[in-house]
């Protein structure tokens, strides 16, 4: 996947709109009943940065951004200013924030998740794109800082005197962005329109590896 380890213009993407994309098969049987079936185990969050343009610079400022990215042949990173932390939106991460391991006294390598959900069916969304300096860890409460990280795979590694014992219980705190292209190859804009109030249609869909 090309994919370009910098991220959209945040002043922009702070007044887009978007989220998270489910797919899901809904048949009505002759009874009236339904039958549901989930076609992805995944979700994936679609975005329309065309709502956070309010300028003649926003534009200037997209439209350099997609040239450089070449339309949809590469990705790169978005912040979604909705969801972005490992905690709540008031709240600054901790190392205790979501579980992403149990330790077996041989593992190094954890992979980043953020749990969704109150314990009846709980999502565990994997975070690909971290960023960096963000990235808190903690071993059975205590914080830990023997670990290397992978930003553009969200695993991180624990250095080899320092590998989780068997039972321990690895948790994180991060802030992370979505990797994400554009989902269109044209961006028409009408400055007379723009002017007017008319908001670019800007299509952006997240990336996955």
């Amino acid at each position: 996947m090309a994919f370009d380890n910098v991220r959209f213009p945040t002043a922009i993407s702070r007044g887009s709109s978007g989220g998270p994309e489910r797919r899901t098969d809904v048949v009505s049987t002759a009874s009236g009943r339904e039958e549901r079936n989930a076609r992805w185990a995944n979700s994936r969050r679609r975005y329309d940065a065309g709502f956070g343009v309010k300028s003649l610079d926003d534009i200037q400022a997209v439209i350099a951004f997609f040239e450089e990215r070449r339309g949809r042949l590469h990705g790169f990173r978005w912040k979604d200013h909705a969801d972005f932390k490992s905690c709540v939106a008031s709240a600054n991460p901790s190392a205790t924030d979501q579980l992403i391991g149990t330790g077996d006294g041989i593992a190094a390598q954890f992979q980043l998740v953020k749990n969704y959900g109150s314990g009846l069916r709980d999502y565990a969304r994997i975070i690909v794109a971290p960023v960096i300096g963000t990235v808190l860890l903690a071993v059975d409460g205590a914080p830990n800082s023997f670990f290397t990280l992978d930003a553009q795979s969200g695993i991180v590694s624990f250095m080899a005197e320092h590998i989780p014992a068997l039972g321990a219980v690895i948790t994180a705190g991060f802030e992370f962005d979505v990797p994400v292209r554009f989902d269109t190859d044209a961006i028409t804009i009408n400055l007379a329109h723009f002017a007017a109030g008319e908001i670019p249609h800007i299509p952006l869909i997240e990336v996955k590896s």
